[in-house]
């Protein structure tokens, strides 16, 4: 059990199919490979590398727009996949960091590594909020076409409510890296996405 990869090649192979599915214009493929690409960058930070792969990997794999539970479906999906693979305790911590992305706080993990790896985790896939401005538009061209099905005026006034709670936040991310990386650009984002959204209601 050890020895065996959390993630090998065939989970991979069925993961990427599910991220491959018709209506997912973020949640795919893309947005898994940028996150790994940045936990590769961040592997001397991190206590269980592998762990963080397998959260990466899963913590979309659910996903429909018309639902509230896609990430307690996604960990249910882990626990299912990596039983056998992972002992019980790190298991859990692998299913907390997938639940977790539904609200962006860091589980209370009583262990300072886990706890410092969620928070690099929950860094990573908000990362995008502080790409380059073409970047960061493109991210949310692709969000309201998953969410196609939500009316505009709908969509102007909950998208408003989102960036408004994340730029009331003192900090956007967690660590002291991802701030220093990617904390202004994002403000600076959402803020001129928050003042478009505006100008049209």
């Amino acid at each position: 059990m050890e020895n065996e990869p959390l993630i090998d090649d065939a989970l991979k192979s069925e993961l990427s199919a599910l991220y491959r599915a018709p209506g997912r214009h973020y949640h795919n493929l893309a947005h898994i490979e940028a996150m790994l690409a940045l936990a590769g960058d961040c592997r001397e930070l991190l206590g269980d590398p592998e762990a963080i792969e397998a959260a990466i990997w899963f913590h979309d794999a659910v996903y429909d727009s018309k639902a509230k539970d896609n990430e307690a479906q996604s960990a249910a999906l882990a626990e299912k996949k990596l039983a056998g693979r992972a002992n019980p305790s790190r298991l859990n911590r692998i299913s907390a960091m997938i639940v977790a992305t539904a609200t962006h706080q860091v589980p209370p993990f009583e262990d300072a590594a886990a706890t410092r790896d969620a928070s690099l985790f929950l860094d990573m896939d908000l990362s995008i909020l502080g790409a380059a401005p073409d970047a960061f538009d493109a991210y949310e061209r692709a969000v309201r076409r998953e969410y196609h099905w939500v009316e505009e005026p709908m969509w102007r006034a909950g998208r408003s409510a989102v960036l408004k709670t994340f730029l009331a936040h003192p900090h956007i991310f967690h660590t002291q890296e991802f701030r220093q990386r990617f904390e202004p650009q994002a403000r600076e984002n959402m803020t001129r996405s928050l003042q478009a959204l505006q100008t049209s209601l």
